[in-house]
């Protein structure tokens, strides 16, 4: 058996999947994350500081976003 990855545009993603659903393909949905990131999110997670720790509100309040040219 073989594997293909596709490149699907968003807007075209619903008619795909369907079409592919209709014609009894298997569809698998997985991502592969490297061990190196998932090594660093265990990093962080081991060396967390509650009192670091700050609401969404005030992260919020912190992003800056640039306007689209």
């Amino acid at each position: 058996m073989k594997e293909v990855t596709l490149k699907i545009p968003d807007k075209k993603l619903g008619f795909f999947m369907e079409l592919i659903n209709q014609l009894g393909f298997e569809v698998i949905d997985e991502v592969e994350i490297p061990e190196e990131h998932k090594d660093i999110v265990r990093n962080r997670i081991l060396t967390a500081k509650p009192e670091d720790a700050v609401t969404w509100e005030e992260a919020r309040e912190k992003l800056v976003f640039e306007e689209k040219a």
